[in-house]
């Protein structure tokens, strides 16, 4: 078995035919195309057989020509999705399809900024699925038709994953950085990603700014939106480098740079199984927002032979070994809590909050991150 990944704006094109089978697939990959010499009317009605299975099952199909042939699914994700398709999902998914119904299941993936791919994209690459970091890019793509079915029709409304964010410190904390709001002393150095190019940097916006508007509301009853926005307006001016996604921050925090990085949780804890060494330590902040992911099919891109396999690879991101593959690798499940307590490294939030607190992506966008961030913290800085 193989999965592909490019960093290339177009993926990886793959090609085949029923002759080369045999050989191709003793080197463990197989290429696909438009599968026009091996899906015969045999394998295309078994295929579509699926979409009655889907209906109350997310089951596999039923065998295709005996095992001859393959389907390529194309998936293109925001950074931080790399570890966990790459090393548990597609393996298990493509064994499952093999192991219960004889059919060969193979990935291409690109990993960057959920900006990035979302641009890719809608620019013409040809992914069938989309994984991003906030669902205004999941509306961008909507609203130029590359994706036509209504996402939130999905389990837990399309939203895969989840997981909080939280503040990378240097080992033994000497600065002494417990919350958002001590990021805005005077001396503090912060890696930041670009909340241009970065749907974490968003997030992390969110985090902060909405993090002292909870806080206040528990403290006195109500929201202080002047304090949230002067924690905002200091934070900001303690940025000394934003780099383009929060995996490069991550890199950056990683080389040395800065005091403090605001990360997601899954990404400070990668950093830490990875180097044992390494210079740092997680600070749990009192209250902080859990980003919430969405997947998306790019129906653009999806054929009628392609759409039942398709639909049950998506599907199966919410089964329970799915998710608990998320769950191993610091994520946190969107259909389970429990499912979320069996890693132990995943914090506790006293007050967490999602974009809900801000009224959705719809609300959230123009009122924070334009109206606040870029109105009233990036241009005073």
């Amino acid at each position: 078995m193989c999965y592909r990944r490019s960093s290339l704006i177009r993926p990886l094109k793959f090609q085949s035919s029923p002759d080369c089978v045999g050989a191709v697939l003793q080197r463990k990959c197989f290429r696909v195309t438009k599968r026009k010499s091996f899906f015969r009317s045999k394998a295309v009605a078994a295929i579509f057989a699926l979409i009655s299975l889907l209906v109350g099952h997310a089951c596999l199909p039923t065998p295709l020509s005996e095992g001859r042939g393959g389907v390529n699914i194309t998936v293109y994700g925001f950074s931080i999705m790399k570890e966990p398709l790459e090393r548990s999902i597609y393996p298990a998914f493509i064994a499952k399809a093999k192991a219960e119904h004889n059919i060969d299941i193979h990935f291409t993936s690109s990993f960057a900024r959920s900006e990035t791919i979302t641009n890719q994209i809608l620019q013409g690459v040809k992914a069938q699925i989309a994984i991003l970091s906030i669902e205004r890019d999941a509306q961008r793509l909507k609203q130029a038709g590359f994706v036509t079915s209504d996402w939130h029709n999905l389990p837990q409304k399309g939203i895969v994953n989840k997981t909080p964010f939280v503040i990378l410190v240097r080992k033994r904390n000497p600065k002494g950085i417990h919350d958002f709001a001590d990021l805005a002393r005077p001396g503090i150095k912060l890696i930041h990603p670009d909340p241009i190019s970065s749907g974490g940097a968003q997030w992390s916006l969110l985090a902060m700014y909405g993090s002292e508007l909870v806080k206040s509301e528990k403290q006195t009853g109500g929201a202080d939106s002047s304090r949230a926005l002067q924690t905002l307006q200091a934070i900001w001016a303690n940025v000394i480098s934003t780099p383009a996604s929060a995996r490069e921050a991550r890199t950056t925090f990683e080389l040395g740079n800065g005091d403090a990085l605001v990360t997601y949780e899954l990404d400070a804890l990668l950093m830490k199984q990875a180097n044992a060494k390494a210079d740092a330590e997680i600070v749990i902040p009192e209250s902080t927002i859990f980003s919430e992911h969405p997947a998306v099919v790019i129906d653009r891109n999806v054929s009628a032979v392609d759409r039942p396999v398709i639909d049950a690879f998506m599907q199966y991101l919410w089964s329970d070994e799915a998710q608990r593959a998320f769950v191993k690798s610091n994520f946190r499940s969107s259909i389970s809590d429990a499912l979320s307590l069996e890693n132990k490294e995943l914090a506790t939030i006293k007050y967490p909050f999602t974009v809900d607190y801000f009224g959705g992506w719809d609300k959230a966008y123009p009122d924070v991150i334009e109206g606040i961030f870029r109105d009233q913290v990036q241009k005073r800085k």
